[in-house]
């Protein structure tokens, strides 16, 4: 389990991450999204011991990340693919690893073919790796110890669309075991399809999360109004407050029947009207953030 509470980081005056909590249970995939500078990295940096916080605390499996014992046995972490000594091949990378853990070198050529780096690319030197394949190496490497969480920032960086679709099932059959994944990406509709929970932030601070399935169903309509002014008049009447977005849409906690009789009553003219979950976690995502702001 990965527990994040308050969490806080300033840069002098600038506030990179503000107040920031949310949990990752075991047997999840939770998909941490949000636009650049947003404070995804700092928060995953945080979490594993990387950067101290201004305030808050985060644990993993119960205990700080920085007092687990031996924690590539426990925590399998990817933040930086290129993070990589480039003079080394592929199996020496895993086999120093593996010496590191405590644990048996004879593994190292398994899990090199678990993430279909085959024996050739197991002796290229790193610096002859495309981005692809230091990602599944890296890959390869948090999961080498058997760990119970996986903490990876945008693991797909690289990856083709096989790749992709790759990496999506590992992840999935990680967690169906019972594992804990924290996974930050910009591909939202992969997000979409592994994740079973979801942490939006922007500005440094959390702007929605929860269960996939209960955010995109309950997301409400979405209107485009010929005139926004003059449906104001009619958000007074139904008595509730719209979002807007940058594209000139209006998200309304309502049903479409009842702002579509509204505005009718009213003489209002709407150019669109369709429930907001229909646009699935993009339109979520871009209309969270368009409102949300970013530093």
């Amino acid at each position: 389990m990965i527990a994040v509470e308050n969490l806080s980081k300033r840069y002098g005056d600038q506030r990179a991450v503000d107040d920031v909590s949310f949990t990752c249970e075991p047997g999840t995939v939770t998909g941490f999204l949000g636009p650049n500078g947003a404070g995804k990295s700092t928060t995953l940096r945080m979490i594993c011991g990387l950067t101290p916080p201004t305030a808050g605390a985060a644990t993993v499996c119960g205990v700080p990340y920085r007092r687990l014992g031996n924690p590539g046995r426990r925590v399998g972490v990817l933040l930086d693919a290129s993070a990589q000594h480039a003079g080394r091949t592929g199996r020496e990378t895993l086999a120093l690893a593996a010496m590191t853990m405590g644990l048996d070198t004879a593994r190292v050529p398994d899990r090199l073919a678990k993430v279909g780096l085959d024996a050739t690319a197991a002796r290229r030197r790193v610096r002859a790796y495309s981005l692809g394949m230091r990602q599944r190496l890296g890959l390869a490497y948090a999961m080498l110890g058997d760990p119970a969480v996986l903490i990876l920032d945008e693991p797909a960086n690289g990856l083709d669309p096989e790749g992709i679709y790759w990496m999506r099932g590992l992840l999935r059959e990680f967690a169906d075991r019972g594992g804990t994944v924290l996974l930050s990406s910009h591909l939202l509709r992969e997000v979409e399809a592994v994740a079973d929970r979801l942490v939006v932030i922007g500005g440094g601070r959390i702007l929605t999360q929860g269960d996939k399935n209960a955010l995109l169903g309950a997301a409400g309509t979405v209107v485009r109004p010929a005139d926004p002014e003059d449906f104001d008049a009619v958000l007074q009447k139904l008595d509730v407050t719209g979002t807007r977005s940058s594209d000139g849409t209006i998200l309304v906690p309502a049903e479409p029947e009842v702002i579509a009789r509204a505005a009718a009553a009213a003489g209002v003219v709407l150019l669109e009207l369709r429930p907001a979950g229909a646009g699935g976690l993009e339109e979520m995502f871009l209309r969270l953030t368009s409102t949300g702001g970013n530093r």
